[in-house]
C-alpha cells in the first residue's frame, strides 16, 4: 500500500533529522549534475516524481544495523561518500531502499551544493573544484528546448551567476527561507530592477517553484514492515536487477555488506579504493577492482563475477582475509606508483592482480620494493 508523505521540503527535513537514512547496502551516489536540473525541470513542469521504498526499522532493531546520511555537499574527490549515522537507542529509524538518487538530488539542490573538477586541473589541486550551487533563471522565456527542459537550471559558482549580466540567477535552496507564497512578489520588487513584463515571469517562475518544493505533496511511498535483513535484501536485489540502475558489482557489493558480521563491508571497501586511489600521482581503482582482487586473493574464484562466489561461506572468508588482502593490494599500488604508473597510464588494472596474489601468498614483506 503506497503512502502520502507530503512535500519535498518535508522530505529533505527528515534527511536534515536524520529520520530518513541509507542502508548499508545502498551505493554510493552517482548523479551528474546534468541529472539534477532535469530533475528540478521536472518537477517544475508536474511530471510525475516516482514513488519511494521506505524500510521502517523499529527502535528494537535500528541498533543491529549500520546506516548512513545523505550527501548534501558534494566534492567528487573528498566527499563523494555518505557519512555514518548513529541511531540514539530508543529510537527508529527510516531507511530508503529505493529512491535514494532522487532523494540525495534534491538534497543537494536544496540544501547543499557540488564540487566537480574542473578539466585541465590535477585532482590534487584544491583549486580544482569550486563550490557550485544549483540555480534557476528566474527570466528564462519558457520556450522548449530541444530536450524537452522549460526550465533553466543551472549549477553555478556563486560569483558568476551574480556577474551574469544577460540573465537572473536565483539560487534554488533560498525559496527554503520565505515565510509563505505572499513573500514573493516584495522580494521581486525590492531585490531586482526589472520591468513590468520582467517582474510578471519572475513572479510566476517563483510561485511555481514554492509550490513544487514547500505547497505540492508531490512525494509518495510504500513501506516495508520487516526486521529481516535478508528479505530487505532480497527487496533492494530484486528492484534493482531488473534494470541497468545499479551495476552488477554494486548488487554483490550489497550481499557482502549483507553478510559480513565483524567488518563494516561498505566502508572497508570504499576505503581501500579511496587509499588507494591517492597512492603516488593517482590512480582510478573502482570497488569493482578491490572486489575481483579479493575474490582471486582469497582463491575463491577468478576475477569474473558471479553470485554463486557470494555465498556465505565464502564471504565468511573473506572478511577473515581482508586484512592481508588490503595489505597486498595497498603495496601492489605502491610498487606500480614507484614504477612510475598512475591512474594516466594504467591501461589495465587487472594486470596488477598477478602482483598482488604473489604478495598475498608471500605475506606482503616490507622489503617488496627493493
Amino acid at each position: 500500500m503506497y503512502h502520502p508523505g507530503g512535500t519535498i521540503e518535508k522530505a529533505v527535513n527528515e534527511i536534515a533529522q536524520n529520520n530518513y537514512v541509507l542502508p548499508a547496502i545502498q551505493r554510493e551516489f552517482v548523479w551528474r549534475p546534468e541529472q539534477i536540473e532535469r530533475l528540478f525541470d521536472s518537477l517544475m513542469q508536474g511530471y510525475p516524481f516516482g514513488a519511494f521504498l521506505f524500510w521502517k526499522v523499529r527502535p528494537d532493531t535500528a541498533t543491529e544495523f549500520q546506516f548512513y546520511d545523505f550527501v548534501r555537499n558534494y566534492h567528487e574527490f573528498k566527499g563523494v561518500h555518505s557519512p555514518k549515522v548513529e541511531v540514539p537507542k530508543g529510537l527508529g529509524v527510516t531507511a530508503v531502499l529505493d529512491g535514494q538518487q532522487r532523494l540525495t538530488a534534491l538534497n543537494i539542490g536544496l540544501r547543499g551544493s557540488m564540487r566537480l573538477k574542473l578539466k585541465g586541473k590535477h585532482k590534487k589541486n584544491p583549486e580544482a573544484y569550486p563550490v557550485r550551487y544549483l540555480y534557476i533563471n528566474l527570466l528564462h522565456d519558457g520556450s522548449e528546448t530541444e530536450n524537452g527542459v522549460f526550465y533553466e537550471f543551472k549549477f553555478l559558482e556563486s560569483q558568476a551567476a551574480e556577474s551574469d549580466q544577460e540573465k537572473c540567477w536565483f539560487q534554488v535552496g533560498k525559496i527554503l527561507d520565505f515565510a509563505s507564497l505572499a513573500a514573493i512578489p516584495d522580494l521581486v520588487e525590492e531585490e531586482y530592477d526589472f520591468d513590468k513584463e520582467q517582474r510578471k515571469t519572475a513572479r510566476t517562475t517563483l510561485n511555481r517553484l514554492f509550490e513544487v518544493i514547500r505547497s505540492n505533496p508531490n512525494v509518495a511511498y510504500y513501506e516495508e514492515a520487516s526486521q529481516e535483513l535478508n528479505r530487505v535484501l532480497n527487496i533492494f536485489i530484486r528492484l534493482n536487477s531488473g534494470g541497468t540502475i545499479l551495476s552488477y558489482s554494486d548488487l554483490l557489493l550489497s550481499i557482502a555488506v549483507a553478510q559480513w558480521t565483524e567488518l563494516d563491508a561498505r566502508e572497508e571497501i570504499h576505503s581501500l579504493v579511496d587509499t588507494l586511489n591517492d597512492i603516488g600521482a593517482g590512480f582510478n581503482f573502482s570497488h569493482d577492482f578491490v572486489l575481483k582482487a579479493g575474490l582471486m586473493l582469497s582463491d575463491i574464484a577468478s576475477v569474473g563475477f558471479k553470485v554463486d562466489n557470494f555465498s556465505k561461506k565464502n564471504m565468511a572468508l573473506l572478511q577473515d582475509n581482508w586484512p592481508a588482502i588490503r595489505s597486498a593490494l595497498t603495496r601492489t599500488v605502491q610498487l606500480a606508483s614507484s614504477f612510475g604508473l598512475s591512474g594516466a597510464n594504467l591501461r589495465a588494472e587487472s594486470s596488477l592482480l598477478p602482483i598482488a596474489y604473489y604478495l598475498y601468498k608471500i605475506e606482503s614483506p616490507e622489503n617488496f620494493e627493493i
